[in-house]
């Protein structure tokens, strides 16, 4: 199993959105270097979901259900989506400001690579946003 990171302006799909349809096919990648990530994504593995825009924060965790294939809704077919399913909010969600301000993400992808969508994520920063997130405020 492997550990990823998601990004999605809450305003076009929101965590909530996601648990209300119980599945979603995720789309839209379109990033040479994110395509990438989402084509080594397999069944089973486990993704933060963390809202853009003014959120800026990781706020719960999902799962991958179904691996990489080809977007039905395009015709270039390196373009490909993944199934998900929702797993747990975070009670706390752990803010951009906090992980920067953390010397275990100095390497981390959404601090240094701000802007890509798919990023894969270490199993020791996902262990410390687990714990950030469990942390009170």
């Amino acid at each position: 199993m492997a550990y990823w990171l998601f990004k999605e302006e809450p305003d076009h799909y929101s965590l909530d959105q996601l648990f209300s349809d119980k599945r979603a096919t995720w789309s839209g990648v379109k990033n040479n270097l994110a395509l990438k990530h989402l084509g080594l994504i397999k069944k089973g593995d486990q993704i933060f979901y963390y809202h853009t825009g003014k959120e800026k924060a990781i706020v719960g965790v999902m799962e991958v259900v179904k691996g990489p294939y080809p977007d039905p809704t395009q015709d270039d077919p390196r373009l490909v989506v993944v199934d998900v399913k929702p797993v747990r909010r975070f009670d706390r969600p752990v803010s951009l400001a906090e992980i920067k301000g953390n010397r275990k993400f100095a390497d981390f992808a959404l601090v240094r690579i701000s802007r890509l969508s798919v990023m894969p994520v270490t199993a020791q920063q996902w262990a410390e946003i687990e714990r950030m997130s469990e942390e009170s405020s």
